[in-house]
């Protein structure tokens, strides 16, 4: 298979700004990948005006229970104004009940639907990685194979360190560790339902460990990391030409551009590609 590479912007369709920075990202980059929420202010957009632009552009439907309005009404996930409005401890601790449970399916269902409606999809992810958490997965997995999508992300990351003191003195750091715990411990049970739904995966991940962090040099030094053929996919969040986005979905959007990164990547062995072509 050799060692393959997938740059995927999530969010995408969330906002003209996000939309932006995938249209340059990769006209003017490497981007390869972009996950797109059904829900988004600027999915319209990304479907008239941005994804026409990007033939070669992968496209995945980007799960989102955790921000914006939903498609469907999900009382247990939203307020009284249909605006989703739970945390991740709450999907953790309701996603055995059978109530949750439909409701989470039907509001997928509607957000693939309209994807699919308009364009190609070739895979599966979720906002704040809601999707990872076992039961969700098992349904995302079931619906992947109901919608005839052949890849669902995983979130197995590699520790690894990059050289700068002030990525791991911060607040963020040690809980980003945490987070890797947890999705790994979780994504070791879901390549088993990957398994036997007979989907495809990433092998790694990147872009946990350095959540709001990620910048040329996280990517650089986590596929230094890797060594074996796989499949490798950073998720990225690049946003620009707003003057209101944070500086890390500027950085973010920097990365897709940095021609130096695209040489270093390709040096290490690494096909740049995205799950369309992997399909």
């Amino acid at each position: 298979m050799g060692k393959k590479f997938v740059l995927n912007a999530d969010d995408f369709g969330m906002s003209k700004e996000f939309n932006k920075a995938v249209l340059d990202g990769y006209n003017n980059g490497f981007l390869s990948s972009a996950s797109l929420c059904a829900n988004g202010n600027a999915f319209s957009a990304a479907i008239n005006d941005i994804i026409p632009e990007c033939p070669g552009l992968g496209i995945g439907v980007h799960l989102n229970i955790i921000e914006g309005k939903a498609l469907t009404e999900c009382p247990l996930l939203t307020n009284k104004d249909g605006f989703f409005n739970k945390g991740y401890l709450y999907f953790i601790l309701n996603s055995n009940k059978k109530a949750f449970m439909d409701e989470v399916e039907k509001e997928f269902r509607a957000q693939i639907e309209a994807v699919l409606s308009q364009v190609k999809v070739d895979h599966l992810d979720s906002h704040v990685h809601v999707h990872a958490i076992p039961p969700i997965f098992e349904l995302v997995c079931r619906l992947a194979k109901e919608y005839n999508i052949n890849f669902v992300r995983t979130q197995h990351e590699k520790f690894y360190l990059v050289p700068s003191f002030k990525k791991h003195i911060n607040l963020s750091y040690p809980l980003n560790i945490i987070k890797i715990l947890l999705l790994n411990f979780f994504t070791f049970k879901n390549k088993y339902t990957i398994k036997n739904f007979g989907l495809r995966t990433n092998d790694y991940i990147l872009g946990v460990g350095y959540t709001g962090m990620m910048d040329s040099n996280t990517i650089e030094f986590g596929l230094k990391n890797i060594e074996e053929d796989c499949i490798t996919e950073a998720l990225i969040h690049p946003c620009a030409y707003a003057k209101n986005i944070s500086d890390s979905h500027a950085v973010e959007f920097k990365i897709t551009l940095d021609k130096m990164l695209e040489d270093k990547i390709r040096r290490l062995g690494f096909e740049i590609t995205n799950y369309k072509k992997l399909d």
